[in-house]
């Protein structure tokens, strides 16, 4: 069967994962992933640098040993410069490691997730009309992080954060198998929105949970995850001024997983362009040529 189908072990997968205690096995490894007893982090360490052939040759510490605690190991600096950004200014990069798993229009309000599969972006960010109205006849792109990659988050191109949105839900794996069999998958993982002002108009960046990924941090917000709250909440940044308001440049970074997952960025109609050479389930490096600002 082709891969962009869902087998029958997709779905077996998926159906698992219907009955799976999610958030509690997030919050043990949550837990886990924080211990600084020296033994346990270090064989986690060991263990996943083995499993995934890790390097950390482009790491700002390059003994896997110094690390804190697992988490502080996998959320790990790189060398600045290591990753530099495009040289023109209309170009937008990749804000992460990972592979392209999808690219597109927002048609009729909804998403491509995988073949026979959609997501409606309204519900995406949160329920509301008003906030999905911008991106709608927009474009997408979703781009999915593995457990080996670097998992800080960095801005595709400059903007002025305007809000930030806490969607709860479950934690389900984002994996393109779960993807292929689950319906409405990203739009049912909690997920934390940045909606920014840029020079391409509105943009928004959502950065999805997964099934051992209970933890998503922003630089202006720290951890916004844990808690699991039960409801939506959305805090507005329009009126800081000053000291509070919060421009990042092209690059600069915005968050960060504790584990992997799965960044949607949504921009609105004849804004931006993705780069022809972009293709499904190709990897991306941070910094990466990712399309071009229409003007």
């Amino acid at each position: 069967m082709p891969k962009h189908e869902a087998g029958l072990g997709d779905q077996a997968f998926a159906a698992l994962q219907l009955i799976l205690p999610t958030h509690l096995m997030s919050r043990v490894v949550h837990w886990a992933t924080r211990s600084q007893l020296p033994w346990f982090k270090n064989t986690l360490i060991r263990l996943f640098m083995r499993g995934f052939g890790i390097s950390l040759e482009e790491a700002q510490v390059q003994n896997p040993y110094s690390f804190r605690s697992f988490n502080e190991f996998f959320t790990r600096a790189l060398i600045d410069g290591v990753r530099p950004q495009p040289e023109r200014s209309e170009y937008l990069s990749s804000p992460v490691d990972g592979r392209i798993y999808q690219t597109g229009d927002i048609v009729e309000g909804r998403i491509f997730q995988a073949k026979g599969r959609h997501f409606d972006a309204v519900e995406l960010l949160g329920g509301s009309s008003e906030r999905a109205a911008p991106f709608l006849g927009g474009r997408f792109a979703t781009i999915y992080l593995a457990p080996s990659n670097y998992h800080r988050i960095h801005m595709p191109l400059a903007g002025k954060l305007r809000e930030t949105v806490y969607v709860p839900g479950r934690l389900f794996s984002v994996n393109p198998a779960t993807a292929r069999a689950l319906p409405n998958l990203f739009a049912r993982n909690e997920r934390v929105a940045a909606l920014f002002d840029t020079e391409a108009g509105p943009m928004a960046m959502v950065l999805v949970g997964a099934l051992f990924v209970g933890s998503i941090e922003t630089v202006w917000a720290g951890e916004i995850t844990p808690p699991h709250r039960g409801q939506v909440a959305q805090w507005s940044h329009v009126n800081e001024q000053g000291e509070h308001a919060l421009s990042l440049a092209r690059g600069d970074e915005m968050g960060r997983f504790n584990m992997g997952s799965t960044v949607i960025l949504l921009f609105g109609p004849e804004a931006v362009q993705w780069a022809r050479e972009l293709k499904s389930h190709e990897p991306v490096r941070m910094g990466q040529r990712l399309g071009v600002l229409k003007s």
